[in-house]
């Protein structure tokens, strides 16, 4: 049985049921990589500031490098007695190299050499994650010329509002996705924080370099105050907080997509790379990516309330709940990159229906908006235009026809400003082409921005 790292003070061996409820071996093998950078630069500011030698130094960088090798091909073997993978990599050192092995934690505490491999590891998700997000929205952007001259209802509360070209949709998404980057990158200004040389809460009294370890680090800031950042995770809330956003924006695009798909909208057509069948109808073919996608976004919508309820009662400064907070935030990032890259592959694949969607593109009234906008142009009151539009649908619907199909004397019987010019934007075409205002859904607009995302994503 090996010896615990604060197994001085105690005169009995831990109950082996303990050791298997207290392990976090079997999830933070992950932040290997992470925990050996960190006491790389912990042992070169160490050798730095005296309190160890060069040749020391040498020895301990050197052999780390072996143990990640060991570790990244599986040959270390984990047990629970080493409670988790600090402990694991101290002790493949310490029986490699002896007492030199045992000069590594000069300095510090598993308090802040677990937060710092923690910002090690959300420092790289936030980059990993925003490549995938920048994947995503390039798919979205190649599709805009291939859909250039698709026009595509538009919806608010399900119901058809105003036509919009597919690229609109696309470039939408591509907003969304925009934000979500933005916030990382926010977010990575609270992550990259060193947290080294905090020690168990009160810092030490040896004469360690921290801001040498912060640049060894590549962090762009030392903790001000070793109390709080012992047990500070607000950086790990706020990162899966971002991931949790990400996810209810591909929930909505699988929802929207997921219905596209259906035999009554008809609208898409989806890869059978993406898609499963039934076991017992033939027939069938069933967005499942889609909808997995749209089921796994809770995951990390919960993982975030999982961590708030975590951290809310606990006093400074480290308290052992927090080692539940990895297996929170993991599967919140495992997650969302999983999903994020079937997202982009979906994307790129899916075909529209255009004989579907333009052989009901007439339907709905897609068009009596722009034509209240019409009558306001003629110095009709909008609310009176409203309500004059209104009648007229009205009197379509009465007649089971378009609002194009109405004669210029029924049209003027309801409005006597409107004139032979209305037809100009009567039809879902001409009500496309009348949308100018910055951001909408009308050609020019659009095409201005699918520039500007060619441009912004480098495409």
């Amino acid at each position: 049985m090996a010896a615990k790292a604060w197994g001085g003070r105690f005169a009995q061996a831990t109950d082996p049921r303990v050791e298997k409820f207290t392990e976090s071996i079997s999830f933070d093998a992950r932040l290997a990589p992470y925990d050996i950078q960190g006491s790389q630069a912990h042992a070169t500011m160490l050798a730095h500031v005296g309190l160890i030698s060069e040749d020391e130094r040498d020895q301990i960088v050197t052999t780390l490098d072996e143990i990640g090798r060991q570790i990244a091909a599986g040959q270390l073997p984990f047990r629970t007695e080493l409670e988790d993978i600090h402990m694991h990599v101290e002790s493949a050192l310490t029986e490699k190299l002896g007492d030199i092995g045992r000069r590594l934690h000069t300095g510090r505490s598993r308090n802040d050499q677990v937060s710092t491999d923690l910002r090690l590891y959300v420092r790289d998700a936030i980059g990993q994650i925003d490549g995938l997000l920048r994947d995503l929205q390039s798919a979205f952007v190649a599709r805009c010329e291939r859909d250039a001259d698709v026009v595509l209802p538009a919806y608010t509360h399900l119901q058809r509002a105003q036509p919009v070209l597919a690229a609109h949709y696309w470039l939408a998404y591509c907003d969304k996705f925009s934000r979500d980057r933005a916030r990382l990158q926010d977010c990575l200004q609270r992550v990259n924080v060193c947290s080294l040389g905090a020690a168990a809460l009160a810092g030490t009294s040896l004469p360690i370099d921290r801001q040498m370890t912060a640049d060894l680090l590549g962090f762009t800031a030392v903790a001000g105050n070793s109390l709080d950042v012992s047990s500070d995770r607000d950086f790990l809330v706020e990162f899966t907080f971002c991931l949790s956003l990400i996810a209810a924006h591909l929930s909505t695009w699988a929802e929207e997509w997921i219905i596209w798909f259906t035999t009554e909208f008809g609208f898409l057509k989806l890869p059978d790379a993406y898609t499963t069948g039934s076991s017992i109808m033939p027939q069938k073919r069933n967005p499942d990516v889609l909808e997995l996608i749209r089921g796994k976004s809770a995951r990390p919508i919960a993982a975030v309330g999982q961590l708030l309820v975590l951290i809310k009662g606990l006093p400074m400064a480290y308290n052992r709940d927090l080692q539940e907070d990895k297996l929170a935030a993991f599967d919140a990032h495992d997650t969302v990159s999983a999903c994020l890259e079937l997202a982009a592959a979906v994307v790129e694949g899916a075909e529209l229906q255009r004989d579907t969607i333009n052989a009901r593109i007439e339907e709905g009234f897609l068009d009596a908006t722009t034509l209240m906008e019409y009558l306001i142009k003629q110095g009709v009151p909008m609310r009176t235009g409203h309500e004059t539009v209104g009648k007229l649908v009205a009197l379509c619907e009465s007649k089971s026809c378009k609002l194009a199909d109405l004669s210029l004397t029924e049209l003027q019987d309801a409005c006597d400003k409107i004139s032979d010019d209305v037809y100009s934007v009567l039809g879902t075409a001409n009500a496309i082409a009348a949308f100018q205002s910055y951001g909408s859904g009308g050609k020019e607009p659009v095409a201005e921005r699918v520039k500007y995302w060619r441009d912004e994503l480098k495409m």
